[in-house]
């Protein structure tokens, strides 16, 4: 067997050296066909939309270099060119029907890709690629694709090739007479063009193959199949997936007496009298995009969605696949044209105006925005507090957008909460922005110098929050040591805060250091903590590896503390052990001694609860929900917390976390504070991380003086915390196929979102509520096109699903301990997905298939702790008519 792969390459190279080798004096005439396919994944190639261009094609042997048999000049040329449907389709489905080639694709276009090309070869590789100058671009990529297919090596082994795709890494297997060709288009070096979004989850998996075969017979080209395979996948729903096959196909159908050799030695001298006009141009593909000629301009795009934009329409699938639309506009849009909509609108739809500008993130967009936003002019706050959120959710931020706003905050700022988003904001792009490798760009530096040296020269306890909820996002390894002197030596609310910020890190940055220092703040060592500080200290050292002796210590306290900060710690074990937590294990051995795990310490009284739970489990993602609530021992709430996590096999994104921290209200109900909260100034208010975004908190009141007025002067209305409409995924590429056409993908993912909150009090019924309201409409839209100029094929998939989601807590504190209900409940939804494959030609002649379901997701009361069912019984089945009293 050897030994005949031995003769058989040997015979490959008799008087030839390395590459395919072409007879003097004949012409070769092959049938050629470019196919391009589009569909989903697993669709069948049957039911795709799609084109064929098929020809003919001839090839001779001009020139051989006397001096060297493996340096030749080949001429190919490509004729009576067809344009049909990929798959059969009836005559009224057919756009080519009726149509010559010349129509379809214009004479000048039809008479530029009939004329021939020159290839220079040697040892089977393209040197030279041969053609006139100012031929348009489409009609030399499909030239190129053909010329990219004669290139060969007839020995095993890989090779660096250039070649339509770029300069790619390429792998022969040479077997009797096949070679397979493997061309890992991954390694292509060309200018690549588009973007990904910034989290994995949001973001869209690819994956691209590419195999030539070649059959050979007398040492030149049979027969040549060529397929290249891409592949979409939307990560957070893999069956939203997209595909692109195209084929290429070169058949050896006669060979017949041709024109004799050029007679030369150099390669310039034979071309010029070919045809003077011939020039090298690169094997490389030029980029090539038809321009759309009755496409709306932005102002009249935006006339036409403008209705779905109201801010009552914002927790509609309408809302935010128009907010989508509208961005792809944009990003090809002036300055100018921007500006003229942003100027023109009213107070009402302005603010969707501004999150889908600043959502482009192109330079013109960005430039319009900050031109037409005025820092120092406070009425325009909510314009301004909408273009930093944005900036803050952005999907790929540049180094630009960072640079702008730290100018910002450098200079004059009317309002203090606007000057405390801004900074806050620039903590989010601070982290983005080194995810990606840009840690040492100069705005990054500039940025996170900026935000340690202020924190630590600020003096106010306003400003020393404000850095540290900038950290937060930011979560600079650096700044560790920083948060560690506030999380133990600062008051109760710089505490609370620097140790949140901890508690956002990812366990490998907690070092030994902050492990002790957490320890020592739960067991209070050094001074006095409050609770809210102590539980947020021992919630990070149980995620963060705990030793046995942590764990056990931590069990140990749970008998010594308050009574509700007893009863919270406590659900926190059970939840890490039902929740089959990492630090499960290691409880479950502390468990085992009898000292931790008796009756005495495992039947505390009190409402204060953990709980963790599924809001789905699927086969790409899943999400979970947690729900902690710890009480003062008076019955008032102290701090709620609702999380929900979604994550795949390899990344995690925290979508939503909700905090609601109230304290100092014992004077309105005559109760006693607990130990190291007697002198709490009256406070409650709302913190909100959204797609790993923290926010700026929210103040419902401050001061008891203020906690009066708002008593009296409450409404019972919700507090608004986040309104607007958010790019959540934004995938965009140009893929340039091996057949010459262009293909662009994009996946757009827009969420419409109203969270709002509040806390309710009735003296009268000593009852407290509290009711967190999250309504989002998502939209997702998949667009993958391939544009050959004359021809254009693609598909669109959609998904939009509407929904609603309330975590609602309950408290009656008329007797201890006191009855509490907390209920997480969510709204039927509707869930829409929509597939559409097309053809088109620039007449306007269209062929459309579409197909989809539309469905009702049935709601769901999400289930907590059998303890908690009980009392909700106890609760809602008083029925006791309250509503009166609310104020």
């Amino acid at each position: 067997l050897v030994n005949s792969k031995t003769l058989f390459v040997f015979s490959f190279q008799t008087g030839h050296t390395t590459g395919p080798s072409l007879n003097n004096d004949k012409l070769y005439k092959f049938a050629y066909s470019a196919e391009v396919y589009v569909d989903r994944v697993k669709a069948s190639l049957q039911k795709s939309a799609g084109y064929r261009i098929s020809s003919g094609v001839d090839v001779n042997l001009l020139w051989r270099n006397p001096d060297n048999d493996d340096d030749q000049l080949v001429k190919i040329t490509i004729r009576d060119v067809q344009v049909e449907n990929v798959n059969e389709r009836p005559a009224a489905k057919n756009i080519f029907k009726g149509k010559n080639t010349e129509k379809i694709i214009g004479k000048e276009y039809l008479e530029a890709l009939q004329r021939p090309i020159v290839l220079e070869l040697v040892r089977g590789k393209v040197k030279n690629f041969y053609s006139y100058q100012n031929e348009p671009g489409f009609t030399q990529n499909i030239k190129r694709g053909l010329a990219s297919l004669f290139q060969l090596q007839l020995h095993s082994g890989a090779a660096r090739e250039v070649d339509i795709s770029g300069k790619c890494n390429t792998t022969y297997h040479v077997r009797q007479d096949q070679v397979t060709k493997i061309k890992a288009l991954d390694s292509c070096e060309t200018e690549k063009q588009g973007f990904t979004s910034h989290n994995q989850i949001l973001d869209v998996s690819t994956k691209a193959t590419s195999a030539t075969i070649y059959v050979l017979e007398d040492s030149f080209i049979k027969s040549i199949k060529a397929e290249e395979n891409y592949v979409f996948l939307l990560n957070s729903r893999r069956k939203t997936s997209a595909r692109i096959l195209s084929k290429q196909r070169l058949e050896l159908k006669l060979v017949q007496a041709g024109p004799g050799l050029i007679a030369g030695k150099q390669v310039a001298s034979v071309i010029k009298t070919l045809d003077p006009s011939y020039v090298a141009v690169p094997l490389v593909a030029e980029p090539v995009k038809s321009e759309c000629k009755k496409c709306p301009s932005l102002s009249e795009h935006w006339q036409s969605i403008r209705e779905h934009m109201y801010p009552e329409k914002l927790s509609k699938a309408e809302a935010a696949r128009s907010f989508l639309s509208f961005i792809q506009n944009i990003r090809k849009a002036t300055k100018e044209e921007i500006l003229q909509i942003i100027r023109s609108e009213n107070k009402e739809l302005l603010p969707q105006v501004v999150d889908a500008v600043t959502s482009a993130q192109t330079p013109a967009s960005l430039e319009a925005i900050l031109e037409f936003l005025d820092f120092k002019d406070a009425s325009t706050s909510i314009m301004q507090e909408r273009f930093l959120y944005a900036c803050g959710f952005a999907s790929h931020p540049s180094e630009m957008i960072l640079q702008s706003l730290t100018a910002k905050f450098k200079g004059d700022i009317a309002n203090e909460e606007i000057r405390e988003t801004l900074v806050i904001v620039m903590g989010a792009l601070i982290r983005k922005l080194c995810d990606r490798d840009g840690c040492k760009l100069p705005a990054v530096v500039e940025a996170k110098r900026l935000i340690l040296n202020r924190l630590e020269k600020a003096k106010k306890d306003d400003n020393v929050r404000m850095y540290l909820l900038a950290l937060k996002n930011a979560l600079l390894p650096e700044a560790i040591p920083l948060l560690l002197k506030y999380t133990e030596s600062e008051e109760g609310p710089i505490s609370n805060v620097a140790t949140t910020v901890l508690q956002r890190y990812d366990p490998s940055f907690l070092t030994k250091e902050v492990k002790e220092t957490m320890n020592r703040i739960y067991h209070q060592n050094r001074k006095v903590h409050e609770k809210t500080v102590r539980t947020t200290a021992a919630a990070i050292i149980l995620n963060s590896n705990p030793s046995y002796m942590e764990v056990k210590n931590i069990l140990l306290s749970i008998g010594e503390l308050p009574l509700e900060m007893s009863k919270y710690m406590l659900a926190m074990i059970q939840d890490i052990l039902q929740f089959e937590m990492p630090a499960s294990k290691t409880v479950r051995q502390v468990l085992k001694d009898m000292r931790t795990h008796n009756y005495d310490r495992f039947s505390k009284m009190g409402s204060s609860s953990a709980y963790s739970g599924y809001v789905t489990r699927g086969p790409d993602v899943s999400s979970t929900y947690s729900l902690d609530i710890l009480y003062s021992g008076s019955g008032i709430l102290r701090r709620s917390n609702v999380n929900i996590h979604i994550f795949d096999r390899n990344a995690e994104l925290h979508a939503i976390q909700v905090v609601l921290e109230a304290q100092g209200l014992e004077s309105i109900i005559a109760a006693t504070p607990d130990e190291g909260e007697e002198n709490l100034d009256s406070f409650a208010g709302m913190s909100a991380i959204l797609f790993d975004v923290q926010l700026r908190p929210v103040t419902f009141f401050q001061g008891y003086g203020d906690l009066m007025s708002k008593m009296l002067s409450a409404t019972g209305d919700t507090m608004n915390v986040v309104k607007g409409l958010i790019l959540l995924t934004d995938y965009s590429q140009e893929i340039q196929l091996q057949s010459g056409p262009r293909a662009s993908v994009e996946f757009l993912g827009g969420l419409a979102i109203d969270i709002s909150g509040g806390m309710e009090f009735s003296l009268w019924y000593r009852e407290s509520k509290t009711n967190i309201k999250n309504r989002v409409a998502m939209f997702i839209a998949g667009n993958i096109e391939v544009d050959s100029l004359f021809v254009k094929t693609g598909m669109e998939t959609t998904l939009e699903v509407e929904t609603t989601l309330d975590f609602i807590s309950t408290v009656q504190f008329s007797q201890y301990p006191f009855l509490v209900c907390l209920q997480m409940d969510r709204v039927e939804s509707p869930f829409r997905h929509y597939v559409t494959k097309y053809e088109s030609l620039p007449s306007g002649r269209r062929y459309t298939a579409r197909r989809g379901k539309a469905q009702l997701l049935a709601g769901n009361e999400y289930p907590l702790h059998q303890e908690n069912s009980n009392m909700c019984r106890k609760i809602l089945g008083a029925k006791s008519d309250s509503s009166s009293s609310w104020f």
